[in-house]
């Protein structure tokens, strides 16, 4: 089932600035809010609908996704994605502020409000799932299978908790409010009721398959779209796959948050790789041409002679594409020196004919750097003297 378009779905017009949507979404909260229409089944998706809008309309990244993409912006398998957003990051702040107000309104606001009512729907907790990549799936994208634990509604009693063809009745303890109150001399204490457990209603016969709760645990397995260009704390959410919710409230979602393995040959700076790259120090004095790695396969990479330890060289567009769009990143080589090892008697004396060719020569133009440093430190000597 497609999804309406998320400025439809807070009646507003696309320019509308954060104002104008925050007072719309206080108003529909408030009247699809299932609290207000306990007889309305469909409340309830709707106030998911418009909250899930929200979200999106009031972080300023996700929006500009959603006004280039659409849904295919910010979805993931049917939920919003985000690099580290969430309910914990962007417009997550006014989310708390709006809450307040909204639920504030309707309960009565602070500490002294009007209490929920014990059997009112409750949306079940959202549920995080850490998958680990490598780096070539985050890069390219994927699909995976992953198997999630959580709490669904009993299929025998249908989330009610009591067994077919029984009922509930109300708690004698509390009569229905779900707490009790303790009074003893001039102080008087307000707690949950310990028969109901704070429901209201007492289940005479309880479900023999998940013994009264409603609900029951299963692991399932889910299919999970990963889009190209995911990074280390980026998360896919999966609306509706989270806990089951509580006395015919909607669940709660889903969070997939990526993770990505180390590489052995790239590192990962954002949209960009990095790799060292090992070179003789002939290569490196008379320039070559080398093979380097990419992740579309081997490229030509030309050394230029007198090339130094730990020189960069950029490789256009050999990086990663961004999740959200834009060019892809470079691939950074950084030329490594490496001194031979394991030589034999002939090697050793070429190279001690080439140091002493050096050295019956003009040495600081064979080594600036070195001659520069040795001129440093003898200068530093001198001015310590007295």
């Amino acid at each position: 089932m497609s999804k309406r378009d998320y400025y439809e779905v807070l009646g507003v017009d696309k320019g509308a600035d954060q104002k104008e949507i925050k007072k719309a979404y206080r108003r529909l909260a408030q009247k699809y809010h299932p609290d207000r229409n306990p007889d309305d089944n469909t409340s309830a998706e709707k106030f998911r609908e418009v909250s899930e809008a929200y979200e999106v309309l009031a972080d300023g990244e996700k929006r500009a996704a959603y006004d280039q993409f659409g849904h295919a912006g910010v979805d993931g398998q049917g939920g919003g994605f985000g690099g580290g957003g969430g309910f914990g990051g962007g417009g997550a702040g006014d989310f708390s502020d709006i809450f307040g107000d909204v639920f504030g309104d309707i309960f009565g606001g602070g500490g002294g409000g009007r209490r929920r009512g014990p059997n009112a729907p409750a949306r079940g907790s959202d549920l995080r799932y850490n998958l680990e990549l490598d780096l070539e799936s985050a890069v390219a994208g994927t699909t995976v299978d992953i198997r999630v634990p959580r709490h669904i509604n009993c299929d025998r009693c249908d989330g009610d908790g009591a067994e077919p063809g029984s009922s509930k009745e109300t708690c004698p303890t509390c009569h229905g409010h779900g707490q009790v109150r303790m009074q003893q001399g001039f102080f008087a204490v307000q707690q949950t009721c310990p028969t109901c457990h704070g429901s209201g209603q007492h289940i005479k016969v309880p479900c023999h398959k998940c013994n009264g709760e409603g609900r029951v645990r299963e692991t399932r397995t889910l299919s999970v779209k990963i889009p190209a260009g995911v990074d280390t704390g980026d998360r896919i959410r999966l609306n509706g796959e989270g806990e089951a919710g509580i006395n015919g409230g909607p669940p709660g979602d889903l969070y997939v948050q990526a993770s990505i393995k180390p590489h052995h040959i790239f590192q990962r700076d954002g949209k960009h790789l990095q790799c060292d790259v090992p070179i003789n120090f002939v290569d490196a004095a008379l320039g070559g041409e080398l093979e380097v790695p990419t992740l579309d396969g081997r490229v030509k990479l030309k050394i230029p002679p007198e090339t130094q330890t730990g020189k960069l060289f950029r490789m256009r567009g050999k990086g990663v594409k961004p999740v959200r769009g834009g060019t892809p990143g470079d691939l950074l080589c950084k030329v490594v020196l490496e001194t031979p090892v394991n030589l034999n008697d002939e090697q050793k004396d070429l190279l001690r004919q080439l140091q002493e060719s050096f050295d019956g020569s003009n040495s600081h133009s064979h080594s600036p750097k070195k001659t520069g440093f040795f001129d440093s430190v003898k200068k530093f000597f001198e001015d310590m003297k007295p």
